[in-house]
């Protein structure tokens, strides 16, 4: 429903700005970015994030971690890739569960513990689960068109014969509200599929407690670390578990606080297996034979 809204608030810009011609070309200028991102948005976002991909040879304690998850939640495997920065955070991306890919920066991974980055790549795979990456790509796509088209009628200052040529009143409060709205919009739809993934990702790992304090450590640490790509990209803010530098009232994701608060509520009802000691010692991405020999008894293989 929501996303409808947002398609039908690009139309009503294009037709502010062009008439029913223009609202028509809106339409088919956002059916025809919703096809593309459909087939090309998991190659661009991870592109972007100069991830690389690793198997089980190359990573076998974290490619284990994910498999694993991946069977509990009974998804194909997906592509599991590593970004080499410091700033901790995860993302999902693909068009389905067939062709999605799970990344994680190497950032995250030396700081949580081994129950910890289940819960957070747990959080991701109900992501893949519940088609959120296909849907906040399209919300992303057509968020970003209708900036687009209101800087571009801003500039040309739009107008014709049927919604009263030359009218600058109308152009402006189309210009200046509609970008807002489709902000409140997507911002609408990314936090409910937060409270959703993380209901979904605490079932699958079994641990909503571990993911409860992997958003607490990552939190704030990704407040203090810098982010380049969002910060080149602000739209890639809602990919992420936690947002990047953004007051609450304008993040695409609900308060840290309240969603812990939501997991220790759904923990209270579950039996939480004991968690793992911490271990702080950074992943290694090279499979070495006695990390090969650990990885049965450690996914990350930390000592």
């Amino acid at each position: 429903m929501l996303l409808s809204v947002l398609t039908a608030l690009f139309m009503a810009l294009g037709y502010t700005l062009g008439g029913s011609g223009g609202a028509m070309i809106a339409l088919l200028v956002a059916a025809g970015m919703n096809l593309f991102t459909f087939w090309n948005a998991d190659k661009i976002v991870l592109s972007m994030h100069n991830a690389r991909e690793v198997d089980a040879e190359s990573a076998p304690e974290f490619y284990g971690l994910v498999r694993d998850l991946a069977q509990r939640a009974k998804l194909p495997m997906p592509r599991v890739y590593l970004i080499d920065e410091p700033h901790p955070n995860a993302f999902a991306t693909g068009r389905n569960p067939e062709h999605a890919a799970v990344a994680a920066t190497t950032g995250l991974l030396s700081m949580l513990s081994r129950d910890e980055v289940a819960g957070v790549m747990a959080h991701e795979l109900a992501h893949v689960k519940n088609r959120d990456t296909l849907i906040m790509t399209m919300v992303a796509t057509i968020a970003g068109a209708v900036s687009m088209l209101a800087n571009f009628g801003l500039f040309f200052r739009g107008g014709n014969e049927e919604n009263g040529h030359g009218n600058m009143l109308a152009t402006l409060m189309a210009v200046i509200v509609a970008p807002f709205a489709a902000m409140i919009v997507q911002m609408a739809i990314s936090r409910t599929r937060e409270y959703g993934a993380d209901a979904a990702g605490a079932e699958i790992s079994g641990n909503p407690r571990a993911l409860a304090s992997a958003l607490a450590k990552i939190s704030g640490k990704a407040e203090m670390i810098p982010n380049h790509v969002a910060e080149r990209n602000p739209a890639a803010a809602q990919l992420y578990i936690v947002p990047v530098h953004v007051s609450e009232l304008f993040s695409t994701h609900p308060a840290t606080e309240k969603r812990i608060a939501a997991l220790e509520e759904m923990a209270g009802g579950m039996v939480i297996p004991a968690p793992s000691a911490p271990r702080a010692s950074a992943l290694s991405p090279v499979a070495t034979p006695e990390r090969r020999r650990s990885s049965a008894l450690d996914p990350l293989g930390r000592s």
